[in-house]
């Protein structure tokens, strides 16, 4: 993947597969830190302990369509090559939370992308989806979104 953008997607997508109703991104640059990090959570159906040391594994995939699931592992990859890591949090029936932090002067940190169209993407395919962004730069909201809709009118 070319940018960090499309990892956003393929995260989301993951998302979504594991039934998630609700997904927050979280892109935090701070310079003083000299650090980048990126956080999606979700609702979704969540992961057990065994499952979640797998889903690193470039050679692991629940999909049967392919045999390879190299989105999270490619992730990891981006993360370590530019001073960074990758951190996966999740439990059966709460979700899952990707945590990946960069070096931000790091010269193979991989551009952040398109995100607007990114999101734009996401929500176009899953209108049902409940979708919170915010990018914060330095502590401070520089662009946010808010498709989060009162759960009496979400559509099942």
């Amino acid at each position: 993947m070319e940018d960090l953008s499309l990892h956003i997607l393929d995260v989301v997508e993951n998302s979504i597969t594991a039934g998630a109703r609700e997904v927050e991104i979280l892109i935090d640059e701070n310079n003083a830190e000299n650090r980048l990090s990126l956080e999606i959570a979700d609702d979704g159906s969540g992961m057990d302990e065994e499952l979640r040391r797998k889903v690193l594994d470039p050679f692991f995939t629940t999909r049967t369509t392919r045999r390879v699931g190299l989105g999270l592992p490619l992730l990891a990859q981006a993360a370590s090559q530019s001073g960074g890591s990758l951190e996966v949090d999740s439990a059966p029936g709460q979700g899952t939370r990707v945590r990946v932090c960069f070096q931000l002067s790091h010269p193979d940190l991989k551009p952040l992308g398109d995100v607007g169209s990114t999101l734009g993407a996401i929500l176009a395919g899953r209108p049902e989806l409940g979708l919170r962004f915010v990018y914060r730069r330095d502590g401070e909201i520089v662009a946010s979104l808010d498709s989060t809709l009162p759960e009496a009118n979400r559509s099942e």
